[in-house]
């Protein structure tokens, strides 16, 4: 059965103005419980304050419903910390949950929570807090952070800080000021990917601010169920921004098996607390660019890498942002780590050239997209930004370049992606580049390759493929074929491939790379660990391309 709850943020000793306020809404709501976030007291220093205080002790103020709270950023007042040791209670009705805490509710709900802020190094070391007067602290540690973890999960997570890396892949608006931006703890971050709560509220006192929702990766213990989290952060109650969030939750309902739309995939980093560490960058990669056949052996597969871990999500904490040229709405395009060719390999591009196209959705393929909305305009964006490249090298080699774009589509992968490199549009004229692939597959044993037409919207595509575009370019003749003395271009032709991957077909995952680098000759490149360079490098390719894209960039477009 569903419970209403209302939840209000810092009320800085407002007492009567509060309750009053809940108690006519409870008069119409019948709300099971109310939560406070942030400051209840706030700095307590006023006569007026102390009165307010008084009231609430003495039962002139009555509170109208049970209502929880937690520490904000300000100490308890000594008289309401008295009160809690000796009753357990400041009055009827009003109950503290400690700095760290847990309750299951009588409606079955269960709430977690973290008040104060992240303390010193010193601090962060230390045991969780157990006593009575470390419950009361305006600063918390690591250790009573991963204290939580042992809850396993929650309905509502209640925090004072707001979890590190929540606003990205957001496109709700912040106020302009940034210094209205509360602090974010990794910590915080970590017990949300832990907890996976439903509602997770904070407090930004300035400001009301409510995340698209985001949904958790699914677990070996359930792997349907993709857990929805919303995170709201609530305004100082009594000004002009909202202060109060209404809802309704059933702690027995199932999470949701597909993601709805307007949600997207967790920004949190999963929690560390059982290895060292994200694995290295170079390392990450190796799992998209290694041979299946390189990979160790397991009785148990482990489970694929989450948004916070894997190479292309932008939720990922160690996601090299300096090889990113050009955000979309939906997809977003990098150069390749390690690239097949060298920067001065086209000279007239002035970079190599080798790019990634990505979608922001966390899928293993473009059909696996759940929304059919997202899939299509995912899919537009991708061919967008594959037709905006072949118009820039177009342009900068005078119709000397096409290009070739490949991709693996596995319903066991972990992000699909395409890879786009200019080639020669000779080459490509020439039939060359069609026949390598066809000569390469037919030399491994490989089923054969099937021309194919593209596909409208992403959402008709068969099972698990590799394909390749073939793309011409627009190719400049000479001017003495036309009597003005006038140079011509003669129209683009794409062709695309396809070659079927059953579920028993080992298929190296390096195949679209092997065969440009034979093509090119740039076999001592084949491997990416071969090809990498210098963060300077990487960084001044990157600056490279943007500026040579900028004209093209429709992302750039107001």
């Amino acid at each position: 059965m569903s419970s209403k709850i209302i939840v209000l943020g810092s009320v800085n000793c407002q007492l009567q103005a509060v309750f009053t306020k809940l108690a006519k809404l409870q008069a119409k709501q019948n709300f099971a419980f109310a939560i406070i976030v942030g400051n209840l007291f706030g700095d307590s220093s006023t006569e007026t304050e102390l009165n307010e205080i008084s009231g609430l002790l003495n039962g002139s103020i009555n509170v109208p419903l049970p209502t929880y709270f937690t520490v904000g950023d300000k100490p308890l007042p000594t008289r309401i910390v008295e009160k809690i040791e000796a009753d357990d209670e400041v009055c009827p009705n009003l109950y503290f949950l400690g700095k760290r805490g847990t309750l299951k509710t009588s409606e079955g709900i269960r709430i977690a929570a973290l008040g104060g802020t992240l303390g010193s190094s010193t601090d962060a070391q230390s045991k969780p807090e157990s006593n009575a007067s470390g419950k009361f602290q305006t600063t918390y540690s690591e250790s009573d952070a991963r204290a939580l973890y042992g809850t396993h999960s929650a309905d509502i997570l209640i925090t004072n800080q707001w979890p590190k890396g929540i606003r990205f892949g957001s496109k709700v608006d912040l106020p302009e000021d940034k210094s209205l931006l509360p602090a974010e703890a990794q910590c915080v971050s970590d017990i949300v990917a832990t907890l996976k709560p439903r509602y997770h509220f904070s407090v930004s006192d300035g400001f009301f601010y409510e995340r698209e929702p985001f949904f958790h990766m699914p677990t070996e213990d359930n792997p349907d169920a993709k857990p929805l989290t919303r995170f709201i952060s609530l305004a100082s109650f009594g000004g002009k921004q909202k202060a109060m969030y209404a809802f309704s939750i059933d702690p027995k309902a199932a999470p949701p098996i597909t993601v709805p739309a307007g949600v997207t995939a967790s920004p949190l980093s999963a929690p560390q607390t059982k290895r060292k560490g994200l694995p290295p960058q170079r390392e990450s990669f190796h799992r998209f660019a290694a041979p299946e056949e390189d990979r160790p052996r397991k009785r148990q597969r482990a489970p694929p890498p989450g948004p916070g871990e894997c190479f292309f999500c932008l939720a990922n904490p160690n996601l090299a942002t300096h090889l990113i040229t050009s955000i979309g709405s939906e997809a977003y395009l990098t150069t390749a780590k390690g690239p097949l060719p060298p920067n001065n390999y086209f000279p007239d591009l002035g970079f190599p050239g080798h790019m990634l196209i990505i979608p922001f959705s966390h899928s293993p393929t473009i059909t696996s997209i759940p929304d059919p909305e997202t899939r299509t305009s995912t899919y537009n964006e991708m061919q967008r930004y594959r037709s905006s490249l072949h118009q820039m090298i177009t342009d900068r080699s005078g119709g000397k370049l096409g290009a070739v774009t490949w991709e693996v589509s596995r319903g066991s992968g972990i992000h699909i992606h395409w890879q786009f490199l200019p080639m020669p549009s000779d080459l490509i004229r020439g039939g060359l580049v069609e026949a390598a692939f066809k000569v390469e597959a037919e030399n491994l044993s490989y089923p054969r390759f099937t021309a194919t037409s593209a596909s409208s919207d992403g959402s008709t595509e068969p099972g698990d493929f590799f394909r390749v575009w073939i793309w011409s370019g627009p190719q400049a003749q000479s001017e003495g074929e036309k009597p003005d003395g006038e140079a011509e271009k003669s129209e683009a032709v794409e062709k695309t491939l396809l070659l079927e991957l059953t579920p028993d077909f080992r298929f190296d995952l390096q195949f679209g790379r092997r065969v440009m680098a034979k093509l090119l000759e740039l076999d001592k490149r084949m491997n990416w660990k071969d090809a990498t360079q210098a963060y300077e490098e990487e960084e001044g390719d990157a600056k490279a391309f943007k500026e040579a894209f900028k004209k093209y960039d429709f992302s750039l477009e107001e």
